[in-house]
């Protein structure tokens, strides 16, 4: 009887280590569950809020467009005004020296509006041929050999913007 009480103690023993290690294998797979749904839930909610991100920027940049160009527009009514005034006066006037005057006033107007928000000419006469600032209309025989690869007319004046190129020189290049 010893030997088999002895038996069934080691059954009982083995069955109960048996039990333990899947009691322990069930906590460990419903903490693995658990972690899963958390990292998945925190994972849904940073992909939301990076969206929302993505949205708010793209709509924070549209207003600001909208802002700078109504900030443009509102700083040249002044100028479209005296255009204004100037095409009234010149149906009555025959000055034409007042009429030139008159232009040359409207267009300082303009520039210096238009500075103020940043704009700047390019200074390109006499300068290297640079495709960063420039685009070649054509190219000419250089009048001299100092003017070879260098801008000898510029057909459209360029501008930067906030030192960043707004539209590019339109020149002739000798060579």
């Amino acid at each position: 009887m010893n030997h088999e009480e002895n038996n069934e103690l080691e059954n009982e023993q083995e069955l109960g280590q048996e039990q333990q290690e899947m009691d322990n294998a069930e906590e460990t797979e419903a903490k693995i569950v658990d972690d899963a749904a958390e990292w998945k839930d925190r994972y849904t909610r940073l992909y939301a809020e990076f969206d929302n991100f993505r949205k708010r920027t793209q709509r924070e940049r549209i207003d600001l467009i909208r802002t700078a160009s109504g900030d443009i527009i509102s700083a040249m009514l002044p100028v479209l005004d005296d255009f204004e005034r100037a095409i009234k006066a010149n149906e009555m006037s025959e000055d034409h020296a007042a009429l030139k005057e008159g232009f040359v006033i409207i267009h300082n107007k303009m520039r210096n509006i238009l500075e103020m928000k940043g704009l700047k000419p390019m200074d390109s006469m006499g300068q290297t041929f640079d495709t960063e600032y420039h685009e070649a209309i054509t190219n000419i025989p250089a009048p001299s050999d100092d003017l070879k690869g260098k801008v000898v007319d510029v057909v459209e004046k360029g501008y930067f913007i906030n030192e960043n190129v707004l539209r590019y020189a339109k020149v002739v290049v000798g060579q």
